[in-house]
C-alpha cells in the first residue's frame, strides 16, 4: 500500500495539536499581561450612564419605560441587570487578547439557572442571550465575577467574602478550560454542567430547591392554563394583570389579528421540519404584552396563547430581538434579523434548547424570538443565599461559562493564556471589586436623575 501524501499530508500537517495552540496562548501573555485585566478605572470623557440609559430606552414602549428606570432604582444589584451597555462601553476600554467567542453578552448571574432540556431532564445553564454576539471572551468573564462582587455588597457579605465569589466564578472557568482543552471536539460539544442542586451543599437551600423543582414538575398544561389564563364567551384569553401583564390597545384595530398570524407564520418557517408540524397543531387564540427582567423592560415583549383542543393549551414567549450592546465595540452582527442572531448564539452556547426557540419579524419591522414561556426554570435565589452557597453558585456559573466559551472558542488557546496559577484570577477580581465601585457610583447618579425630574421612574409596580 503506497504511503499517504500530496495534499492530504499537508492537510493534515497544518493542523496544530493541543500543545501548540496551548502554547500560542501562553505567548499572547506577553502582548497582553495577565495581570493587565486587574483593577478598573473609568477612562477621560467616560460617557455619562444616564445618557447611555436613555438612549438605549429609543424605541421601547414609552408606558414601560418609567418601570425600567423604576426596577433599576431599587438597589446597585438591580442596576447592574439593566446596565449592560453601560459595562459593554466600559468593557471596550478594558486589555483583551483579541480572541472571540460566542458572548454572551450581558453575563451576570441571575442570567444563569436551571431549565428542563427537550427530554425533560433538569440542567444548569446560561438562560439569556438577548446581546449575544461574537467578542471578546474575557469581557463576559469580567461581567460575570463583577456580579458577584455586587451581588454579595447586595446581601451585605463582607469585603473579603465579595471576593471570593468573583474569584470562585473565574477559577471553575479556568480549570474547566483547560479540562475542555483535553478533550476531544465532539465530547466538548456534548458536554454538559450538572443540574443546581449538585452545587448546592447547604440543605435549607437544597430543600427550597427541590421544592421548586417538585413545583415545576407539577405544572401541566391545565395548571398553567388556570394561572394565566381564562375561559370566555367565544374563546380563551390571557387574564390582564396591569401594568405587568394587558392587552394592548391596538388588538381592536382592524388587521391586528392578521398581522400576528403573519408574524407566526414566518416564525413556523424557522423551525425544523418536525418541531413545525408539532406547532402546526396548535391555534393562536390569544396575546397580550408581559413585562420581563429589568433590561427588558419596555421592549415589546409578549406571551401568546395557543390551543391544540380546549385542554391543550400552549404558551409561547414572542420577545423582541434588538442590537446588541456589544456591537458598536464587537462589530456589526452577521445576522439582519436580531432575533435570528439570539437563536444562532443561544443554540451555539447552550447544551440543549427549546424545541419551540425560532424567530420572526413584524410588519413594522421589529425583530423577534419565539420560546415557550416556562420550561421547568430554576431560578437561583439570590437573596437568602449564605456567602458559602454564593460560591458554590459562583462556581456553577463559571464552570457553564466555561462550557459555552468552548463550543465556539478554541479551549487550548485560551487554557494556554490562563495558565495553572491563580494569576488571572487575582487580576478578574481585582477587576470585579473596582467596577463594583463604578457601579454604584453609576447607580447613584440614576437616582439623583431621578429625585431632579431628569428622569421618570415608576417603583410600585
Amino acid at each position: 500500500m503506497k504511503p499517504r501524501g500530496g495534499r492530504e499530508a499537508a492537510r493534515r500537517r497544518t493542523l496544530p495539536t493541543h500543545a501548540e495552540r496551548y502554547a500560542r496562548g501562553k505567548a499572547l501573555r506577553a502582548k497582553v499581561a495577565r495581570s493587565g485585566h486587574g483593577g478598573w478605572e473609568p477612562p477621560r470623557g467616560r460617557r455619562d450612564p444616564v445618557a447611555t440609559l436613555t438612549e438605549s430606552s429609543v424605541g421601547r414602549l414609552r408606558n414601560l419605560i418609567p418601570i425600567r428606570y423604576g426596577r433599576m432604582l431599587q438597589s446597585p444589584f438591580t442596576f447592574y441587570r439593566g446596565a449592560a451597555a453601560i459595562m459593554a462601553a466600559d468593557l471596550a476600554e478594558t486589555p483583551s487578547t483579541a480572541i472571540h467567542v460566542q458572548a454572551c453578552g450581558d453575563c451576570h448571574l441571575l442570567n444563569f439557572g436551571g431549565y428542563g432540556t427537550p427530554e425533560g431532564h433538569l440542567t444548569f445553564d446560561i438562560n439569556d442571550f438577548d446581546e449575544t454576539l461574537p467578542a471578546p471572551w474575557e469581557w463576559d468573564v469580567k461581567r460575570l465575577a463583577a456580579s458577584f462582587v455586587i451581588a454579595a455588597q447586595s446581601n451585605r457579605f463582607s469585603a473579603r467574602q465579595a471576593r471570593a465569589a468573583a474569584r470562585a466564578a473565574v477559577r471553575e472557568y479556568r480549570t474547566r478550560m483547560a479540562e475542555y482543552a483535553t478533550m476531544p471536539a465532539l465530547e466538548v460539544w456534548h458536554a454538559s454542567v450538572s443540574n443546581v442542586l449538585d452545587h448546592t451543599k447547604d440543605p435549607v437551600l437544597r430543600k427550597r430547591y427541590q421544592r421548586l423543582i417538585r413545583k415545576e414538575r407539577q405544572r401541566n398544561p391545565t395548571s398553567e392554563f388556570a394561572r394565566l389564563a381564562h375561559t370566555v364567551r367565544g374563546g380563551a384569553r390571557i387574564t390582564d394583570d396591569p401594568p405587568l401583564v394587558y392587552h394592548p390597545e391596538i388588538e381592536r384595530h382592524r388587521g391586528f389579528w392578521g398581522q400576528a398570524k403573519r408574524v407566526l407564520t414566518r416564525y413556523a418557517a424557522t423551525l425544523a421540519s418536525d418541531r413545525r408540524l408539532l406547532f402546526d397543531r396548535y391555534e393562536l387564540c390569544d396575546l397580550a404584552i408581559k413585562v420581563v427582567g429589568v433590561g427588558s423592560v419596555g421592549t415589546m415583549c409578549a406571551i401568546a396563547l395557543f390551543l391544540a383542543a380546549d385542554d391543550d393549551p400552549l404558551f409561547l414567549q414572542i420577545k423582541e430581538a434588538r442590537r446588541s450592546v456589544l456591537e458598536p465595540f464587537a462589530g456589526k452582527s452577521e445576522y439582519r434579523n436580531h432575533g435570528a442572531r439570539v437563536v444562532a448564539g443561544q443554540r451555539l452556547m447552550q447544551a440543549a434548547s427549546d424545541i419551540f426557540l425560532g424567530w420572526t419579524a413584524g410588519d413594522g419591522g421589529r425583530h423577534f424570538y419565539v420560546r415557550q414561556l416556562h420550561d421547568l426554570k430554576i431560578s437561583p435565589v439570590v437573596e437568602i443565599m449564605s456567602p458559602v452557597n454564593l460560591v458554590e453558585y459562583a462556581t456553577a456559573c463559571g464552570w457553564a461559562l466555561a462550557r459555552a466559551h468552548a463550543r465556539s472558542g478554541d479551549p487550548s488557546l485560551l487554557a494556554g493564556y490562563m495558565g495553572k496559577g491563580t494569576a488571572f484570577d487575582t487580576a478578574v477580581a481585582d477587576f470585579a471589586v473596582a467596577y463594583a465601585r463604578q457601579n454604584k457610583r453609576d447607580h447613584a447618579a440614576l437616582v439623583a436623575a431621578v429625585r431632579s425630574g431628569r428622569i421618570d421612574a415608576r417603583t410600585n409596580a
